[in-house]
């Protein structure tokens, strides 16, 4: 089987239907951004490898996600927040690194020991991110503990990682893989690599831990829980699957599961406004959660927008709870939480497993 690229898509060869239909999509956004500023900044608290810590999260706006640019994602609707033009300058994403720190400054009074850089699409790609930014990047942030930094497999590269663990940063490179399942990757999500291709960072980031003499380079793997076209009980068993395929690769130490949610100029929203897509159900993501807690690797879940129409959801008299529930087990990975919740609306839950078919899906909003 050919291994695509992004370029091949760019020149609009492969999964055309889905490409087409997504540009179409794309092209009814208006909202224009400053490059000046980031997308987001937050600060929070994650389970790493070393334990709970302190994390500042940053996505930076850029010329957005190559592959979005040529289609892209059938639910991610991150490139509608990017910058026009394709690229932003050295400077101006330097400024957007200033504003963040500046919230962190303003918002905690020790520097958080987790930094995690996001552009919705890839930090280690040049078009993206230039070489010399990514350089100063990691020199501002040479005194902290770890960095997580997202990019698509393609882009992973150990001297890139390079730049960071030559501080002592360990390095994690977070991935959205989405999926252990490649035809569901290809024709649910419409991402062009396959499993090998994570399974290739992988090895890359092992080499660069080997290079590294104070620190530690590996893989965060991101799935997305219930992408368009499966049913809820096919999306319940892709993830379990997902998560024990993916803690089984070395250089993979945490997977995230990130259930989906209905973003704007995106093939899963048009879908949603046609009835014919539901967000996972909260019940779904604690499943999946209990039922891979003893794999060997981190495994967290952070559903946004929990507890609305365009969010997971269950019935929203319990949203809260589950969604506290599943804080909790990120941080003390313990499935036991999930004993401690409960309500009406779990047999509904069941009988949507038991009984949804993908010819008559959703059987519920």
């Amino acid at each position: 089987m050919s291994k695509p690229t992004p370029e091949v898509y760019e020149q609009g060869k492969g999964m055309d239907a889905h490409n087409q239909a997504m540009r179409e999509i794309r092209s009814r956004k208006e909202a224009s951004y400053d490059p000046h500023e980031p997308t987001r900044v937050w600060l929070d608290e994650d389970n790493t490898p070393d334990g709970v810590k302190t994390s500042l999260t940053i996505i930076l706006n850029t010329g957005g996600c190559r592959w979005a640019r040529a289609g892209g994602c059938t639910m991610c609707g991150y490139v509608a927040e990017s910058v026009d033009g394709g690229s932003v300058s050295h400077d101006a994403l330097m400024d957007q690194i200033d504003v963040c720190l500046a919230h962190e400054a303003d918002n905690s009074d020790e520097q958080a020991d987790l930094i995690k850089i996001y552009t919705s699409g890839s930090f280690l790609d040049e078009r993206e991110v230039g070489a010399g930014s990514r350089r100063a990047i990691a020199d501002t942030f040479a005194d902290r503990e770890r960095i997580v930094l997202e990019s698509l497999p393609d882009f992973v590269d150990r001297e890139k990682i390079g730049d960071f663990t030559q501080h002592g940063i360990h390095t994690d490179i977070a991935i959205g893989l989405e999926t252990a399942t490649d035809r569901v990757r290809h024709d649910c999500v419409n991402k062009y690599f396959d499993f090998t291709d994570f399974e290739d960072a992988c090895a890359e980031a092992a080499v660069a831990d080997e290079a590294a003499s104070d620190a530690a380079a590996g893989i965060k793997a991101y799935l997305l829980m219930k992408p368009p076209f499966l049913t809820e009980s096919e999306a319940v068993a892709d993830m379990i699957s997902s998560i024990e395929r993916c803690a089984d690769v070395d250089g993979c130490h945490t997977v995230s599961m990130n259930p989906c949610n209905v973003q704007r100029y995106t093939m899963v929203d048009d879908l949603y406004f046609n009835n014919g897509y539901r967000p996972p159900w909260l019940w779904s993501v604690a499943h999946v959660l209990e039922e891979t807690a003893a794999v060997d690797a981190i495994v967290v879940s952070d559903p946004v927008g929990h507890g609305s129409d365009r969010g997971p959801h269950n019935c929203q008299e319990c949203d809260d709870r589950v969604q506290k529930a599943i804080k909790d087990f990120d941080l003390r990975q313990d499935p036991s939480v999930f004993e401690q919740v409960s309500c009406e609306c779990e047999l509904t839950w069941e009988t949507v497993i038991e009984r949804e078919r993908s010819f008559n899906q959703p059987l519920t909003r």
